[in-house]
């Protein structure tokens, strides 16, 4: 089955970011999935996540998927740094972070100018896709019934930035690194061990122990799961924009804004939006626990950890039919919940 499909570009033009800095010539690449109701009531914001481009996140969208675009309008906005939007491999003149902050107002006047859209029935977005939604309802309380965290948080932990640091060190030792982020070439050696480093943290001890990456994902040995799975994968994208989209995760705080000064529960407090909270079990980085520290400060939220063993990657669970339906049943389930008068949004 088929269903209405639209790409393109939203030009921005010159973009001054929440450092100050500017942006030159900006940019946004979009798909959307499905029909504009008429009131324009029926939106599905589904951002992309770290490293990925629209294409990558599009298995889930279908009439048997997880956002159904029967139902939904569902708008795919490319994440600045992904390679497709404005990045450090399009843009000379990069200006460093560019934060989560940055890509939300950037894709509120995309919603509004080209589609003519105030008000969204749902964010949706898993991992730094994630953090994403949860700004949106942050930042615009208003505009927002409800989000999908699916695998993510308000404020990225101290040990996620852990995480982080070790990538962004290993990118920087590279003998082609220029500083700042920006490469003479593309660094074949830091790529393969960052890959190397990135399987040992998306997946987690107990899917290493059941083997499933040979039984589930078919790779003959490990040495070759990693190649196939890890290091080739990030080959495919140009350092400089790996390391834009680690410092953006790096920098995630729903708070760190001229809205919140910082103060994360205030933040929190003032969300609107019905929240959905989805970490994994066994995320080694967005952890249930950061979550479930969030849950007191919302109005209207829940906690629903999705019982895996695939680590970061029961997420985003491409193949991994369980844990696709566990998320699948969750989200629909919570989009089909009505909001309270008072939570409506209006015209």
């Amino acid at each position: 089955m088929t269903w209405p499909q639209q790409t393109g570009r939203f030009e921005l033009g010159d973009t001054v970011l929440l450092s100050g800095a500017t942006l030159p010539g900006a940019w946004l690449t979009w798909k959307t999935h499905g029909t504009l109701a008429p009131g324009r009531d029926n939106v599905v914001l589904y951002p992309t996540s770290y490293g990925a481009q629209h294409p990558d996140l599009e298995w889930l969208i279908g009439p048997e998927g997880v956002l159904d675009p029967t139902r939904w309008f569902i708008v795919q906005a490319d994440m600045f740094g992904n390679g497709l939007s404005s990045s450090p491999s399009n843009t000379p003149g990069w200006p460093g972070l560019v934060a989560a902050w940055d890509n939300v107002r950037a894709q509120r006047r995309l919603l509004r100018e080209q589609f003519g859209i105030e008000r969204l029935a749902c964010v949706y977005g898993w991992s730094m896709g994630a953090q994403q939604a949860y700004h949106w309802a942050a930042m615009f309380p208003g505009v927002v019934e409800r989000i999908v965290v699916n695998c993510g948080s308000a404020r990225t932990a101290v040990h996620n930035r852990v995480f982080l640091a070790g990538l962004m060190a290993t990118l920087e030792a590279a003998p082609e690194h220029r500083g700042d982020g920006r490469f003479s070439g593309q660094p074949q050696a830091a790529l393969r061990a960052f890959g190397r480093i990135y399987a040992g943290w998306a997946l987690s001890q107990d899917f290493y122990r059941a083997g499933l990456h040979l039984s589930a994902l078919g790779a003959p040995d490990l040495d070759t799961f990693l190649r196939t799975d890890w290091e080739e994968r990030f080959a495919r994208r140009a350092a400089a924009d790996l390391h834009a989209q680690l410092r953006c995760w790096d920098a995630g705080d729903i708070s760190a804004n001229p809205l919140y000064g910082g103060d994360l529960p205030a933040a929190l407090r003032a969300i609107q939006a019905r929240v959905l909270l989805m970490p994994g079990e066994t995320d080694l980085y967005f952890r249930v626990a950061d979550n479930a520290a969030e849950l007191p400060h919302l109005r209207d939220a829940e906690l629903c950890p999705i019982p895996s063993i695939w680590g970061h990657r029961a997420g985003n669970p491409v193949q991994n039919p369980e844990d696709a339906a566990f998320i699948k049943s969750q989200v629909r389930r919570w989009l089909a919940r009505d909001v309270s008068p008072s939570q409506r949004l209006h015209r």
